[in-house]
This record gives C-alpha cells, structure tokens and sequence, in this order.
C-alpha cells in the first residue's frame, strides 16, 4: 500500500512543486526556518500526493487503457486503494495546511486556498477541471507557479515588472508543457470518455500550442532583471523538443511518448541550471531576493 501512496505521489516530480516554493521563500528571507522547513516538506510530497492520488483515483478507468500507466509516470491504483488514497490525502495533507494557515497572512491564505483549490478541482467529480480544453493546462500550470507564489507572498516579497515577467514565463512554460503532455494520452482518454486540450484540437495543433508558448515563455524572461535573461536559453530545448511531433496525426498519438520522456529528463538539467542562476542571483545582489527583483 505505501509502495503505491509513493508511486502515485509522482517522486519524480516532487521536485517540481517544493523547488519554486523554497526558492522564492528563501530567496525573500534569506533565512532557513521552521516554516521554509515544514512548506518545503508539504510541497514535496503531501502536495503532490493530492495531486496526482486523486487524479489516480478518478482516472481509473482511463488508466487502465493507458500503456504508460503502471510505473514512474503514474500508477493505476486497484480499486481497494481508492478509499485509502483519499484518506492518505487528507491525513498527510490538512496538518500541514493548518500549520501553514496559522504563520500565514490573509494575502498568503488565498494564495494558498487557489493552489489547494486548483489541485482538487482538476480530478474531482463535478468539477473536472482536467475535462475542460485550455482551462486543464491553465489548471495543471497553476498547480505548479502557485507554490512559487505562494512561497513569495509568505515571506513578504515585493511583487516588481521583472518578478511578474519571471512568474508570467513559468506560467507560460507550464500550460505548454501540459498541453503536450497531454497529446501521448489522446487515444486513451478518447476511449475513457475523458477531454482535454489535446483530444478536442487534437495533437498537431497541440504540438504547435506547446511551441509557440515556450517561445514566449523564453521571450519573457528577456525582460527580467540581470541574469534573468540567461534563463531565456533553458525555453530552447524544450521547443525544440517538440518539433519532431509538429504534424503527428492522433492516431499516432502515443508516440509522443518519447518526446515526454525526453521533456523529463530536461527537467533535472533545467532545475541544475535555473539553481546556479538563483545561486549567482544571491551573490550579485545580497540585498535582492530573486531574480525578479524581489526586496
């Protein structure tokens, strides 16, 4: 049972979601404390056991058609778990949340509320945001800004033009990276009955979506402050990752798979890269919080 807690928190993604958050609180504050502690803790894994064990849990049918469902990019939980992950999600997550409630600031409770919020209503019956074209990848990219956000408005940053421009391009990085995500599980969730960006325009026009956002994703980091701008670079691989599926037909739709896989391992080289930026950041400007610009 906790084998498959594990495999359906995604670890391979943990990363993904603790990451922004410490960097923007610790980047505000400079200081390592026990709230930096316990947010980077949620942000790890309770977080990403909500978000993805209740997208298991209310995915099931899809699942089961979907041959890359079963190992690290998502599990497909048996029927008698389903309770249990539920359970798990609220035990694993409401401590912290209260935790985090009770240092916050009112500013930080919406923040906090939205991203808790957007992390339900993407899985959860009767509101299915995933179910829903171009709202699933706003979705899925404000399960992964908004720790970013929230990190910031928690240690009291001042939100400045280059701190949106910075927030504005992972934002535009992340409904890319999405809605290409999206296109490997066209034929699967067409048979599950599931929508999505990719099923309702299918995949070449998804492709191209995915492209041209990281474009602009690069593009607007050109207006951050110094090295912001370096971060611009680290936008090119991913575009360029996608362009061998720019016409794939949705019935070949699985082949995207490859692609995918490839976008995971960029991931790792992208966050060494981005941390030796926030690092040079630190020193160029110790009285700076990020490379936005935050005081």
């Amino acid at each position: 049972m906790i084998r498959q807690l594990l495999l359906s928190s995604r670890p391979l993604s943990w990363v993904n979601t603790a990451f922004p958050f410490a960097a923007g609180y610790l980047l505000t504050t400079r200081e390592i404390d026990l709230v930096f502690v316990l947010g980077t803790l949620y942000f790890l894994v309770p977080y990403n056991l909500a978000m993805y064990g209740i997208n298991d849990v209310f995915d099931y049918e899809s699942d089961l058609r979907n041959p890359r469902k079963g190992g690290v990019e998502g599990a497909v939980l048996d029927r008698s778990l389903h309770r249990v992950t539920l359970w798990a999600v609220v035990i694993t997550n409401v401590p912290f949340l209260v935790f985090l409630v009770v240092v916050g600031s009112p500013l930080s409770w919406l923040v906090l509320a939205v991203s808790v919020f957007a992390v339900i209503a993407y899985s959860a019956p009767g509101l299915r945001f995933k179910e829903r074209p171009f709202l699933d990848s706003l979705t899925s990219s404000t399960h992964f800004v908004s720790p970013a956000v929230y990190g910031l408005v928690l240690a009291g940053a001042v939100f400045t033009p280059s701190l949106w421009a910075v927030l504005g391009a992972y934002f535009l990085w992340g409904v890319a990276s999405h809605a290409f995500g999206a296109v490997q599980d066209i034929v699967a969730d067409r048979e599950g009955g599931i929508g999505s960006i990719a099923t309702v325009i299918g995949a070449a026009a998804t492709v191209r979506i995915a492209f041209v956002a990281y474009l602009v994703a690069g593009a607007l980091l050109l207006l951050s402050d110094w090295p912001g701008p370096l971060a611009a670079i680290l936008a090119l691989p991913y575009a360029v990752s996608v362009l061998p599926f720019w016409s794939l037909a949705d019935t070949d739709a699985e082949r995207a798979n490859a692609g995918w896989r490839r976008f995971l391992l960029l991931n790792f080289l992208t966050g060494f890269l981005v941390t030796l930026l926030l690092i040079w950041t630190w020193v160029l400007h110790p009285t700076v919080g990020t490379i936005g610009g935050v005081g």
